[in-house]
């Protein structure tokens, strides 16, 4: 397995800080994001390396063992995750992320531990029920849309997981009767922990999203009509004349859906950026000369 250099994949230098890591990673997943290139695969697998890059450097703790390990990553692949013995025995679930940005690569698995393993006991006639337990990555799209993953729990079974709308990060999914055979052939249940992905439009505030829409110098001045991103596709707005950079519009009912809120969704909360000309014409410089005089 090939060693992966995720100070390469985001295009920063080692000793690059957390700010400058998180810039890079933004404008990366920008432009490598599905949503941006439908029915790209090659895109696809580029937007989850650089995820994975920054889940790794945009944690103060994994970077710091990343660094620590280097070349010697390979004994400590041998030797399990966090330095621990591979589990000998007992009942362990390998989830088998199918679909969405989720899924981590092999080498992202054996150096912090990838494998998921029911909460004790042995697959057997005569061990408890036991529970299982994973990690799933969603994207903002699919925390909006509600998805579904295909998970392997143990060697072969296969087992579909329906994740609802308006999921929260760190918040678990339960399927029951999906984990650990126990005596008498009743099984535990399974846990599918949810992490959402940072995006690089958005960013969320419980049920409610906020952006940036910018706009030209003469729609905040004279006033006009703009477009502002949303997760089910641009939403016009109007600008009204002399609007200031900074103002925050509210579009009501254009966040994230409620998790069972019966079709409830929160806010859209929009910051207006105004963008200045970058050169002017002989023309345009009088007038604006003009409007310095009248004191404007």
């Amino acid at each position: 397995m090939d060693y992966k250099d995720y100070y390469r994949i985001l295009g920063v230098a080692k000793g690059a800080s957390a700010k400058e890591i998180k810039a890079a990673f933004r404008k990366l997943a920008r432009k490598h994001h599905p949503d941006v290139n439908p029915g790209k695969k090659d895109a696809e697998a580029r937007f989850k390396e650089v995820n994975e890059a920054y889940e790794v450097l945009g944690d103060k703790e994994k970077r710091k063992r990343y660094d620590e390990l280097g070349a010697n990553w390979d004994t400590y692949g041998r030797e399990g995750p966090r330095g621990r013995p591979w589990p000998g025995g007992g009942f362990q679930v390998d989830f088998e992320d199918l679909g969405g940005a989720g899924g981590f690569s092999e080498f992202f698995r054996t150096f912090f531990g990838g494998g998921f393993e029911g909460t004790g006991g042995a697959e057997d006639a005569f061990a408890p029920a036991t529970d299982a337990e994973g990690e799933v990555d969603l994207t903002l799209a699919e925390v909006f849309r509600g998805t579904t993953r295909e998970v392997t729990v143990g060697s072969r079974r296969r087992v579909e997981v329906k994740i609802p709308p308006g999921v929260r990060d760190g918040s678990r999914v339960r399927v029951a009767g999906e984990g650990g055979r126990g005596a008498g052939g009743k099984r535990g249940d399974l846990y599918l922990r949810v992490r959402v992905l940072l995006d690089p439009t958005f960013e969320r505030k419980g049920d409610d999203l906020s952006t940036t829409v910018r706009v030209p110098l003469t729609a905040a001045v004279l006033g006009g009509e703009a477009q502002v991103p949303a997760l089910e596709g641009p939403v016009g707005i109007r600008i009204p004349a002399g609007t200031p950079a900074g103002q925050v519009f509210r579009l009501r009912g254009h966040g994230l859906p409620k998790l069972g809120g019966r079709g409830e969704r929160g806010d859209l909360l929009a910051t207006l950026a105004v963008d200045l000309p970058r050169t002017l014409t002989p023309r345009q410089k009088e007038l604006f000369e003009e409007l310095r005089q009248s004191g404007a």
